[in-house]
């Protein structure tokens, strides 16, 4: 019987870092086991500008995480993002020498190792192969090449690259937290998983997940990822604009935005007031809603009006690319009010918030189900694709507890016989049968796995 797969995602944001630990369920639904939350403190726009107190904080969520769970946890997979990633179409080939043979995963490899050849700008990596349609021998619009026959085979690639030493320095507060990376994952494709159906996917669809630092646009069209982008703006500058529009100090901003701030100047009345406790024994100070909303109006248009930049740099007013879907909105931002009105007034398409509940268990706590952990939810969602054990029951900490109440030599006997039990039960597992794993996973798998390696190499022989 195999071990029973505990996952861990970790996500590290602008604004917050959390820790998730799940598995599935009987049903095949996510169970979430704990979550770890921080305020994250060292990290700007996605990127890592300060060390020790990203270490900091990402120890501080892993402990709650744990501590809420029983579980200790060995390694995690992290989300990237941040304004250092861009992505570039690119189309490679190769010729085969013997048509006659059918085309199996080491012809996709070498294929893989000729995109990874590109010239990047100095101090850019490559982190992510996205394979697109494959063509043989001229016939196009093929999405499993293997087992079929060809001497010329074909495809187009999403490439999404970033700034190496962003992506190491995230690997260095990992390690310094006293656990493994296992997995890289782009933050707008684990946002993906977990809000986005495939019938979306398959109609054409854009998610836009507004971070605090980031918002993070990700585009599919016939199932398959088309473009991502990240704009290097999110919900702190909306906060921003608010302490300095109305003179108060960020915590009262950030209250203001989330409790009363509206992305629709219309919805608020002319005499609708909020008062604001002054500091040291000033005076209060009274704002008005309608000038708040329009201060946040303001900020959001102009996000809104760069993704969908991005939107129509893809070609959405193609009919072949249209995306009949529309957008859905996630992330802390999303939760907003009057938000999917507004990006429906400026884009004119379809817009609907996503909440990661779809894959969640009935049981849920109703906070997991809220956009803002829709990446943590995905990248869960990864780990368990990696069918790595990322966490183990603290046994430990049980056996230390029953000897710290009881004092009787024999207390140390029933210690060792319930770590036996522990690791000797046989688990109940649910058979299910096979599935064969498509071309897409293997690359993305078999990538990422060559990647996360080469960072450690990188971190194992750093000083």
């Amino acid at each position: 019987m195999e071990k029973e797969n505990i996952a861990v995602g970790l996500d590290i944001g602008t604004t917050k870092i959390v820790a998730m630990i799940g598995k599935k369920n009987g049903y095949g639904k996510l169970e979430i086991l704990g979550v770890g939350k921080s305020k994250s403190l060292g990290v700007a726009r996605g990127v890592v500008n300060n060390i020790t107190q990203t270490i900091q904080s990402i120890q501080q969520a892993i402990l709650e995480a744990e501590n809420n769970s029983g579980y200790k946890i060995k390694d995690v997979v992290v989300g990237i993002a941040g304004q250092h990633i861009r992505s570039i179409q690119h189309s490679d080939y190769i010729s085969r020498s013997n048509p006659e043979e059918v085309i199996g995963g080491s012809d996709i490899d070498l294929l893989i190792n000729q995109v990874h050849k590109l010239a990047m700008l100095p101090g850019e990596e490559i982190i992510h192969v996205l394979p697109q349609e494959f063509k043989i021998d001229g016939q196009s619009d093929i999405k499993e090449p293997i087992g079929m026959y060809g001497g010329r085979l074909e495809s187009s690639f999403h490439v999404v690259v970033g700034q190496a030493s962003s992506i190491r320095n995230v690997g260095r507060c990992i390690q310094s937290s006293g656990i493994e990376l296992s997995g890289l994952t782009l933050e707008p494709l684990a946002s993906s998983d977990a809000v986005l159906s495939q019938e979306e996917k398959e109609a054409g669809v854009a998610l836009i997940d507004i971070g605090g630092g980031t918002t993070d646009l990700a585009i599919f069209k016939d199932g398959i990822i088309r473009h991502t982008a990240v704009i290097p703006f999110g919900g702190n500058v909306i906060t921003d604009d608010i302490k300095e529009g109305c003179s108060i100090i960020e915590k009262q901003a950030e209250l203001l935005k989330v409790k009363f701030g509206s992305a629709w100047p219309g919805e608020n009345k002319d005499n609708e007031i909020v008062s604001i406790p002054g500091l040291r024994g000033r005076e209060p100070k009274e704002i008005s809603l309608k000038n708040l909303s329009k201060i946040i109006n303001a900020r959001v248009v102009e996000i809104i009006e760069q993704v969908f930049t991005e939107v129509r740099a893809y070609g959405h007013e193609d009919p072949r690319k249209k995306l009949i879907a529309g957008i859905v909105l996630t992330g802390g931002g999303a939760q907003l009010k009057h938000i999917k009105q507004l990006v429906e007034y400026i884009t004119g398409m379809d817009t609907r918030i996503g909440y990661p509940n779809e894959h969640l268990a009935g049981n849920s706590d109703e906070e997991i189900s809220s956009p803002l952990y829709a990446t943590a939810v995905g990248l869960v969602m990864n780990s368990i694709e990696n069918k790595t054990q990322s966490a183990v029951k603290m046994t430990a900490v049980a056996s230390e507890k029953i000897t710290y109440y009881r004092e009787e030599p024999i207390v140390e006997e029933k210690a060792v016989e319930i770590k036996e039990e522990v690791f000797v039960q046989p688990e109940r597992v649910l058979e299910v049968e096979p599935v064969r794993e498509s071309t897409e996973n293997k690359i993305r798998r078999s990538f990422f796995d060559k990647y996360v390696d080469k960072i450690k190499d990188f971190l194992d022989n750093a000083e």
